[in-house]
């Protein structure tokens, strides 16, 4: 199966589904990752001292160490605006993404749910643009897909999870359909990925995110429910 990835930012992948990545190549499978922006709009531009410009370019090499990392089969950085989806005629961010989806051909496209985890506006336009571009791709007779999902943290109660002010969002019990378990090789490429973005050592380290992942990584599956959940994003294709 040949997976492909789409997320805004440098990092992503790494905050949320890459033992669940990591996994779905060490079974064989074909993973690509697409970024649309360079991420370059982060605050910690300002803590270094760079300019937009500057910073792009030491994220996307960040990327490229997490591509190695990983051994992802490919990764492409677009350069749309960070931060600035929200204000772009939403049609040339669907043009981007349909056309880097028709040079792919995936099998499963990943990206954000309707909440964006973290409800910034970049996931949320995320969302939406995939969304359209899948079943518009579908309507216009492409095969090739043939799921869509969406990485995602599930609301189970307690504490909630919040990093610098950050409410992060859940998803319902009921809208979770795949659940990856997660072995010790994949939590430690986690914590490798995560490495490779030494500019955010302390967002990472504040965040606590790789024991919040734990050993699981959740997802919703469009237009289909599966209770109880699966286990893997191929399973009843």
């Amino acid at each position: 199966m040949r997976f492909l990835y789409i997320f805004p930012h440098p990092d992503d992948e790494s905050f949320g589904p890459v033992g669940a990545i990591n996994r779905q190549l060490k079974d064989g499978h074909e993973v690509f990752l697409y970024t649309l922006t360079k991420g370059e709009a982060t605050k910690v531009r300002l803590q270094l001292g760079v300019t937009k410009e500057e910073m792009g370019a030491i994220r996307f090499k960040e990327m490229q160490a997490v591509e190695e990392t990983l051994g992802l089969t490919g990764m492409k950085v677009d350069d749309l605006p960070d931060s600035g989806l929200k204000e772009m005629d939403p049609r040339i961010i669907e043009q981007a993404v349909k056309a880097h989806i028709e040079a792919i051909k995936p099998d499963i496209i990943v990206s954000y749910p309707a909440h964006g985890i973290s409800g910034f506006h970049d996931h949320l336009v995320m969302h939406a643009v995939i969304k359209r571009v899948y079943l518009e791709m579908k309507d216009e007779g492409h095969d090739c897909l043939k799921r869509l999902a969406f990485i995602t943290l599930p609301d189970e109660g307690g504490e909630t999870w919040q990093d610098g002010g950050i409410r992060f969002k859940r998803s319902e019990p009921e809208l979770i359909d795949c659940i990856i378990p997660l072995d010790e090789a994949d939590k430690q490429m986690l914590r490798d990925c995560l490495s490779c973005y030494e500019t955010y050592k302390e967002t990472i380290a504040k965040s606590g995110v790789i024991e919040k992942i734990g050993d699981k990584v959740y997802f919703e599956i469009f237009g289909e429910g599966f209770n109880p959940p699966i286990s893997d994003l191929i399973e009843r294709l």
